[in-house]
């Protein structure tokens, strides 16, 4: 099986390319969020075809980017970035405003986000806030605080990503929306999601003895994630009782 090792050019910004697949048959492979900010994965295309990609460390997939074009059979193979909306809080206004009243202002625009526990990211004048909940809420939050000089709205993610940086990029679109982590801790490029699942029965009598052990780590290092399930059964004696569950 081919294994896809770099990106050819781009559908969305280059005219050349535009041109040379107007007519094309393009099979998209639609990645998440999630995915988008790997550099080794598998995709699948809408043809239901896998495609296999192990991109150079640190490379930043961007919506369009073309995998493959075969101009014999007129074919291409296309990536596409389902990414979610960005709320962007535009600071502009305060521009003209006293020191004190921009300090004021945006120490109350830091308690806001900070108290939701939402990520951010600041760039120049904007601060751009990843959706971690519903649109709803978010805005909700943002009017309840009312704070004066500022204006917010949502953006679409792939709109957004030209003006960050690939380490911004991540931080907006790495982690959220991912529920497949009962833990995450994001520690710079680095990703450790850890579920332990315990179960131990103890039964008198029979003299049986029953221990599972279900343990689940997945860690994800830049683009390695390595999965690790364990269960383990035993047989044992005791003349007692008692159950226990623990999920860390």
């Amino acid at each position: 099986m081919k294994i896809y090792s770099e990106i050819i050019g781009n559908l969305n910004h280059s005219d050349e390319w535009k041109d040379k697949l107007v007519n094309a048959e393009i099979d998209y492979v639609f990645l998440d969020q999630w995915t988008a900010q790997k550099s080794r994965f598998l995709g699948k295309g809408i043809s239901g075809t896998e495609y296999p990609i192990a991109l150079a460390r640190h490379s930043q997939i961007v919506d369009g980017d073309i995998l493959e074009f075969d101009p014999k059979n007129n074919k291409a193979i296309v990536l596409k970035i389902e990414l979610s909306p960005v709320l962007v809080v535009n600071l502009n206004g305060l521009a003209h405003s006293k020191p004190e009243d921009i300090i004021r202002i945006s120490l109350e625009l830091g308690h806001a986000i900070g108290n939701q526990h939402w990520p951010a990211v600041v760039k120049g004048t904007k601060v751009y806030v990843p959706l971690t909940v519903d649109k709803k809420v978010m805005m909700s939050v943002m009017e309840t605080h009312h704070i004066e000089g500022i204006k917010y709205d949502f953006q679409k993610g792939v709109e957004i990503i030209p003006y960050l940086a690939p380490h911004e990029i991540r931080r907006l679109f790495g982690g959220a929306g991912h529920e497949s982590h009962s833990h995450e801790h994001d520690h710079g490029h680095i990703v450790h999601a850890h579920e332990h699942s315990h179960s131990h029965e103890h039964v008198h009598g029979d003299m049986s003895h029953n221990h599972e052990h279900n343990h689940v780590h997945q860690h994800s290092n830049g683009d390695e994630v390595h999965s690790h399930d364990h269960v383990h059964d035993d047989n044992e004696e005791h003349d007692h009782q008692h159950p226990h569950c623990h999920t860390h």
